[in-house]
C-alpha cells in the first residue's frame, strides 16, 4: 500500500477476526481448532475472495478499497471507532456516517438526573436537544412543551425573537457566527443525512441573517465560553458554558454554569423552584422519578 500500514492493519484482522464467534454471525460454530471466525468465512462475509483476504492478513495485500473496508468492518462487527481506525490503517479516510446519532448513553442520562443546581443537555451533530435536565428547562425554556422539530438550538436562536432575546445583545452576532460555522461543518460531515439538509433549507427560507453567515462560508470561528443570557424572572445571568464531545456518537452534553458565592450563582440556585417535573428525553417524565 502507497499509505496506511500493512503490518498493522494485518494483525488487526487477525486480532478482530479472532474475537468474532460463528454463532454473531449466524454460522454453525462446529469444532474449531483456534477461536473465532475462519479466513473464508470472514471472506464470504465480506463478498471478497478468500486468496484476497489472506493476503490481507499476511501483510502483503493490495490497498483495499474503501469498499472493501465497510464490508470487512460489517463482517468483523466492529464499532464506529473500530470501523474508523480500520479505515486509517489501510491509508483512507474514513466514510462519513450516514446520520447523526439521537440515542443518548444512559449514563448520559444519569449524569443528567444527578445535577440539580446546574442546567445541563445534550445535543447532537446539528443541536437537535435530545435530553435535559429540570434545570435547563427552568434556564432556557420547558423543552418538553415544544413540538419535536423546534426541539433544536440553531433553529430557535434565528427564527424564535423571544429565543434570541435570551441571548445578550453583545454576545449574539458572535453566537451567530459560532452556530452557523458549525452548522456548515456538520452539514459537510453528515452530505446524505435528511434532517441535517431539512434544518438548513428550514434555517435558508426563515432568516435573512442566517442566510448572509451561511454565504460567508465559514467553518472555523474564534469562540468563547462565557454566556450573557437574560432570563425573564431572574434578570441577567453571567454563565460559563462548558461543552463536553461524546465522538463515538457526536453528541455534546453542555452544562451551564456560576462561580460560587456570585449573583448569577445565587440566581441560578433561585430557579430550582421554577424548575418543570424531571422531563429529560423527548418530552417523557424522568422514570427514575
Amino acid at each position: 500500500m502507497e499509505h496506511g500500514d500493512r503490518a498493522e492493519l494485518a494483525a488487526f484482522l487477525r486480532r478482530w477476526r479472532a474475537r468474532v464467534q460463528p454463532s454473531d454471525v449466524g454460522l454453525h460454530p462446529g469444532r474449531r481448532r483456534t477461536p473465532g471466525l475462519r479466513r473464508q468465512e470472514v471472506a464470504q462475509l465480506a463478498g471478497i475472495s478468500v486468496d484476497y483476504y489472506v493476503r490481507l492478513e499476511q501483510a502483503r495485500g493490495p490497498r483495499p478499497s474503501r469498499q472493501v473496508l465497510v464490508s470487512l468492518g460489517r463482517a468483523l462487527r466492529l464499532s464506529d471507532a473500530e470501523r474508523s481506525h480500520l479505515h486509517y490503517l489501510a491509508g483512507e479516510v474514513p466514510a462519513p456516517p450516514p446520520t447523526p446519532v439521537r440515542e443518548v448513553r444512559p449514563s448520559v442520562l444519569r449524569l443528567l438526573e444527578g445535577l440539580d443546581d446546574t442546567p445541563a443537555l445534550v445535543c447532537d451533530a446539528k443541536f437537535d436537544v435530545l435530553a435535559w435536565n429540570p434545570m435547563a428547562c427552568a434556564l432556557l425554556g420547558d423543552f418538553a412543551a415544544m413540538p419535536e422539530r423546534e426541539r433544536n438550538i440553531v433553529w430557535r436562536f434565528f427564527s424564535r425573537p423571544q429565543a434570541r432575546r435570551r441571548v445578550d445583545a453583545a454576545d449574539a452576532p458572535r453566537f451567530a457566527r459560532e452556530a452557523v460555522a458549525d452548522l456548515r461543518a456538520v452539514a459537510a460531515r453528515y452530505p446524505r443525512d435528511h434532517g441535517v439538509h431539512d434544518l438548513v433549507e428550514r434555517l435558508l427560507a426563515t432568516s435573512a441573517d442566517f442566510r448572509s453567515l451561511w454565504e460567508q462560508q465559514d467553518v472555523q470561528v474564534e469562540r468563547s465560553v462565557r454566556k450573557r443570557i437574560h432570563h425573564p424572572v431572574v434578570g441577567l445571568l453571567d454563565l460559563e458554558c462548558e461543552a463536553l464531545h461524546d465522538p463515538d456518537r457526536d453528541q455534546w452534553t453542555v452544562f451551564y454554569t456560576a462561580p460560587p458565592g456570585s449573583a448569577s450563582r445565587d440566581a441560578l440556585l433561585s430557579l430550582r423552584a421554577a424548575a418543570p417535573p424531571r422531563a429529560n428525553r423527548d418530552g417523557a417524565v424522568d422514570v427514575t422519578s
